[in-house]
């Protein structure tokens, strides 16, 4: 089964040294490639930051572009992750070794439909 992996930007990001941010970036990119070379991490990336972003808002079939993210919130999303493990436990067990100072990681199953 495949669960996307919502990453927030933690606050490490916007803290300490540029010694330390990079040493804390330098262990997750490790880890990332670790989990592509698994076979277990499908797909992801990191995201810009939420002040680039412009969503498309749809309404009665009209759109309208507003310049900022989707959701209002003190948490924004900085990258996401596909992950294939048999279950939410294999899943969860796998995003637990994820060395990201602090943050939250949303697991979700994918819906998957025959094409």
């Amino acid at each position: 089964m495949k669960y996307l992996l919502l990453i927030t930007q933690g606050a490490w990001m916007n803290s300490g040294t540029e010694g330390e941010r990079e040493m804390a970036m330098d262990k997750i990119v490790d880890w990332w490639d670790k989990q592509f070379a698994s076979g277990k991490m499908v797909g992801g990336q990191q995201l810009h930051s939420p002040d680039t972003a412009t969503t498309v808002v749809i309404e009665r079939g009209k759109y309208m572009l507003v310049d900022r993210p989707l959701l209002e919130a003190k948490e924004a999303i900085g990258g996401f992750g596909i992950l294939e493990a048999a279950d939410l436990d294999e899943a969860i067990a796998i995003v637990k070794t994820m060395p990201q100072p602090d943050g939250k990681v949303e697991v979700r199953a994918m819906v998957e439909r025959a094409r």
